[in-house]
């Protein structure tokens, strides 16, 4: 570990690293919410509200976190979260969360907004990828996407359903933020400011719509991030039976996320779908939304033994993992914890955002006197 990395004890200590080391507007994108950012910070008040209950006197000599989903090992309970236009964070920060799947045998969920094309982030991960989608109201598109995932070795789709509207981020408004990038003074002053982020960008390009290259896209490099999320990645008409068709469409492992509902829980499993990501996409898009952490004990007790369930959304702390456990979810993603991490030290700072993760999860498992991560039960919460 170089460059003081040893020393982050923390995410958080991560995440004040990448403040210093990234421009504002860049900063701002990765750590902030939707309008108040209210629901960004429920997801986090949520979790820390969740009491473990410590046991002791248990044989602790050797401890297991592998979880198997959809027939599939991976040596820890918890991946790499979908998330656009994460070059952002640190030029390159894409390919490394691919590199850093592989190695450490995680997955590492693609976004249809990745600024590397999928094919090569699938080929990086080695056989730990899989593919999230926006369907968009071209089918074609949307039947594009899934050939590419499904040819580039994908193992399992995530349907991202929670951006039937694009949410309003008051922080990359005020910023100035366009995508395409519009330079305005105050963002070639805090370019200036930083300039390895900005050499390092300036030589692996801008974060941009790499997945839409040949997508029947057409003069998408023009539009904004909003006008493409509106014509090309979201469908206003996509229902339960545009799902069911899609279903058939995919046949791989297809897991609903953003599904914030025991009804509509019910509905996915009915609809055939293996899995859901309980998220309420990091509280970047409905501010009133409740916490991920919240809604889950509900899911789970709707569709429990019939569906595979993921938390997403708030993961900053590796007992925050033993606590999803704990509610009802097999499985963690974390997001701005991999975003912190690159933000902080590029490929190494991420490697060390898991390496937290992990090692702090340990512990929690060795504080409540379990050592196997698949044999945390509601038992484990505290009062």
């Amino acid at each position: 570990m170089t460059g003081g990395l040893e020393r982050a004890a923390s995410i958080d200590d991560l995440r004040l690293r990448a403040r210093r080391r990234l421009p504002r507007f860049a900063f701002d994108f990765i750590d902030g919410g939707a309008e108040s950012e209210m629901g960004l910070a429920r997801n986090r008040s949520a979790l820390d509200a969740l009491t473990l209950a410590p046991r002791y006197l248990v044989d602790l000599s050797a401890y297991d976190t592998e979880t198997t989903l959809f027939g599939k090992a991976y040596a820890a309970p918890f991946g790499i979260a979908p998330m656009g236009f994460i070059n952002m964070a640190w030029p390159g920060a894409d390919l490394a969360f691919a590199r850093l799947a592989a190695r450490e045998r995680i997955p590492h969920a693609i976004s249809t907004a990745a600024s590397t094309p999928l094919e090569v982030l699938a080929e990086a991960a080695e056989g730990y990828a899989w593919f999230q989608i926006y369907v968009s109201n071209d089918r074609e598109m949307t039947a594009h996407f899934l050939d590419r995932a499904e040819a580039a070795g994908c193992e399992a789709l995530l349907v991202t359903v929670d951006v039937p509207t694009t949410g309003k981020r008051d922080r990359d408004i005020r910023n100035g933020l366009r995508i395409p990038f519009r330079p305005t003074p105050s963002i070639l002053a805090d370019l200036a400011l930083h300039p390895r982020w900005s050499l390092g960008t300036l030589r692996a390009g801008a974060p941009h719509f790499a997945n839409l290259s040949g997508a029947r896209a057409g003069d998408y490099a023009s539009m904004t991030l909003a006008e493409v999320q509106k014509r090309l990645l979201i469908a206003d008409r996509f229902d339960w039976d545009g799902l069911k068709r899609l279903r058939e469409r995919w046949k791989g492992p297809l897991l609903l996320k953003g599904v914030m509902r025991a009804d509509d829980a019910e509905k996915a499993a009915a609809a055939g779908c293996d899995g859901l990501v309980v998220s309420n996409h990091g509280g970047r898009q409905a501010d009133y939304a409740p916490a991920s952490a919240e809604v889950l004990p509900a899911i789970a007790a709707a569709v429990a033994g019939r569906m595979t369930l993921i938390l997403d959304s708030g993961v900053r702390r590796g007992a925050d993992i033993a606590r999803a456990k704990a509610l009802g979810a097999e499985f963690a993603l974390a997001g701005r914890a991999f975003a912190y991490g690159a933000g902080a030290g590029g490929a190494a700072g991420a490697a060390r955002a898991f390496e937290i993760l992990k090692t702090e999860l340990l512990r929690t498992m060795g504080q409540i006197g379990q050592p196997v991560f698949r044999k945390i039960g509601p038992e484990a919460l505290g009062p």
